[in-house]
């Protein structure tokens, strides 16, 4: 076993990093162990510990330190480490039953995982269903038991849209919802807009949960914009659009014409999410959802030596083929403006 010479998870911290990044999950599970049997709770030990060592493994790989395998290889050794602290507490439920799961078409599970352990660990009956769940799916659970209360994360704001048909369809079936993730805005600006309530971390979400009248009290939806139709418009002309970005590219930066087959369906997927983030920003009509994410696409894209050209093209391309979408266009100028200053070029 590895030894613990520290009842704090925060002075363990650089060791787990160690742990993950040698692949050892022995020594993790080790580690987290230890510090339970040297007294620290739980629930410290998953949120001062796997939580920001998690938080750092994707720095790691946004910042191309890390590959996409060094990555998975962390997140499965981290949620090994979750299952072997809850295994070694073994907590009974007291209260009532709750269901946490990821929206359909999000993989991101460990974040909304720490949170069922955290809510397993305060005696609530928790049932996690995991990544990607289908609405529909979730309904029929939810038509199955008598449950208290609903959790959702949502980690890509570009999955707005689709949280809220969940969130919805949630209601309907007569369960109290709250939601958590960066998908919904570091100050949970955009679970506000859905009219959902928002926690921003695990303990928020218990103590959320344990007060069913604050659960319930939460403001309408505030959708008015999306009467102009413009959002489902972007979703119709998706293919369209991705297509010709990706003709485009071709005819003006030379070096994509030599793409292999992975590079080609990177720049593909790049490119749709452009325009789903872009959709979602339509959505929930705020532009800092589209600028933020341009910031973050901009920064891995140089880090991994894609052509500064070939970050700025799509955006000038698309900007042409929005003239039809006014917010969608000055979102999408919002955006272009968001660029490192060299990528910035003007519409054709």
């Amino acid at each position: 076993m590895t030894a613990v010479t520290t009842a704090d998870p925060t002075d363990a911290y650089a060791g787990y990093l160690d742990h993950l990044a040698d692949a050892d999950e022995y020594a993790a599970i080790d580690m987290a162990i230890g510090l339970l049997d040297a007294g620290v709770p739980a629930e410290r030990v998953l949120l001062d510990l796997v939580a920001p060592a998690q938080a750092e493994v994707g720095e790691r790989w946004a910042r191309n330190e890390w590959s996409v395998a060094q990555e998975h290889a962390a997140t499965h050794i981290s949620e090994q480490v979750v299952a072997a602290v809850t295994g070694h507490v073994n907590p009974r439920p007291t209260g009532g039953r709750v269901v946490v799961a990821c929206m359909d078409g999000e993989w991101h599970a460990l974040p909304p995982r720490l949170v069922a352990e955290v809510l397993r660990l305060r005696g609530w009956q928790v049932t996690f269903l995991g990544a990607s769940v289908p609405a529909a799916h979730l309904v029929s659970y939810l038509h199955r038991y008598d449950v208290h209360a609903v959790a959702l994360a949502c980690a890509l704001p570009m999955r707005l849209p689709y949280a809220h048909r969940m969130i919805e369809a949630c209601r309907r079936s007569d369960v109290p919802v709250l939601v958590g993730g960066r998908g919904f805005g570091v100050d949970g600006r955009w679970a506000r807009q859905l009219g959902v309530a928002w926690a921003p971390d695990a303990p928020s979400a218990a103590e959320l949960i344990s007060d069913e009248r604050a659960l319930l009290r939460v403001p309408p939806a505030w959708l008015a914009h999306l009467a102009d139709d413009e959002y489902a418009s972007l979703v119709r002309r998706r293919g369209e659009l991705i297509d010709s970005a990706v003709a485009d590219l071709r005819d003006g930066v030379p070096a994509t014409r030599a793409y292999t087959a992975a590079q080609l369906d990177a720049t593909v997927s790049d490119l749709g999410h452009i325009l789903d983030f872009l959709a979602a920003a339509v959505y929930v009509d705020d532009a800092s959802l589209f600028t933020e994410f341009v910031e973050w696409l901009s920064g891995i894209l140089l880090t991994r030596g894609v052509p500064a050209t070939a970050i700025a093209r799509p955006f000038e391309h698309y900007a042409v083929a929005m003239r039809d979408f006014p917010r969608a266009e000055r979102v999408l100028a919002l955006g272009r403006a968001a660029l490192p200053a060299a990528d910035r070029r003007p519409a054709r």
